[in-house]
């Protein structure tokens, strides 16, 4: 049993935690969710947990939709916002629905509820102008080298963090120009990799230590750049180039999407660059219904354009 599951309360000792361990080792093994992912839900779980062992219940087949709310107000109550609430239903519906189908529940307590309303805002971004200045940076070191071509992939190519510290030579192809990355869920996909980062890329890959199996970017020891480093670095050129903005790796990924959605009116083709499988999911990024378009990539991304 890890550490983790000890600490929040959901030790194998009963029959509510039994049931929670397993529905986390299926999100595990079948659906192959981050450790992260895992944290969040096992989390949830324990104030659910918790809350059902106060009733006190010992089955969740015990558990009725009343309760359900009840226990969605009271965390609301005790200061849980409306995202952490709605993401607490979220894992609540998640779990139930798979008692359901294993045969443990006849229906979700869960159904029918809702969470607080969550009010979505746009990312703050840099404009197309800021990012041009934030990666128009001069190349004087090895880190400085390397550091380009990270940044410029991660805005060419709106890569998640994890997903750029995560890269090794062969996920790259640059001959095409694409880049194949793991994302959430285990899943892959394919990206274009913009002239830029291209350009950067080869650059890097010249300098040596560029083996099939070998990390894309380094940190000092040789391994993959960890992901506080990347911030660090972003941090520190973001102020050698006078960005006074707070900047931070994901603010990347949120350029790339919203400046390719506003040059080319493609929901569907961001959706696809950022790897969302929900289109809503897209949607902070617009209020705006836009038809979908086919191979927008190369016209619309302002690092992406080639020479004519």
């Amino acid at each position: 049993m890890s550490t983790a599951s000890r600490h929040d309360g959901l030790e194998s000792r009963d029959a509510l935690s039994a049931d929670v361990l397993g529905f986390l080792e299926r999100l595990r093994v079948e659906r192959g969710c981050s450790p992260h992912t895992l944290s969040g839900y096992r989390r949830d779980l324990a104030r659910l947990t918790g809350y059902a062992r106060a009733l006190p219940i010992t089955a969740w087949k015990a558990l009725d939709n009343h309760q359900m709310r009840a226990f969605l107000a009271a965390e609301h109550r005790r200061g849980l916002s409306p995202n952490s609430v709605q993401r607490l239903l979220s894992s609540c519906r998640g779990f139930f629905l798979h008692l359901v189908r294993e045969g443990r529940l006849d229906a979700s307590p869960a159904a029918g509820l809702r969470a607080p309303r969550v009010v979505r805002k746009l990312p703050q971004v840099l404009d197309v102008d800021e990012m041009a200045r934030l990666l128009d940076f001069e190349v004087l070191t090895p880190e400085d080298l390397r550091d380009k071509a990270m940044f410029e992939l991660m805005y060419s190519s709106a890569l998640r963090l994890a997903e750029v510290c995560g890269l090794c030579w062969r996920d790259l192809d640059l001959d095409e120009g694409m880049v194949r990355v793991l994302g959430k869920g285990a899943k892959d996909r394919d990206i274009p990799v913009g002239r830029y980062a291209r350009k950067a890329l080869l650059a890097l890959r010249a300098a040596g230590g560029a083996g099939p199996d070998q990390p894309v970017f380094k940190g000092r020891n040789g391994a993959a750049i960890a992901r506080a480093s990347v911030g660090l670095r972003l941090k520190a050129i973001a102020q050698r180039q006078g960005i006074d903005k707070r900047v931070h790796p994901h603010m990347l990924r949120h350029a790339s999407a919203s400046h390719t959605l506003e040059s080319s009116q493609d929901l569907r083709g961001v959706q696809e660059l950022l790897g969302h499988s929900d289109i809503s999911t897209t949607q902070i990024y617009t209020h705006l219904d836009f038809q979908h378009l086919a191979n927008v990539y190369d016209a619309a991304h302002p690092r992406a354009r080639r020479r004519g």
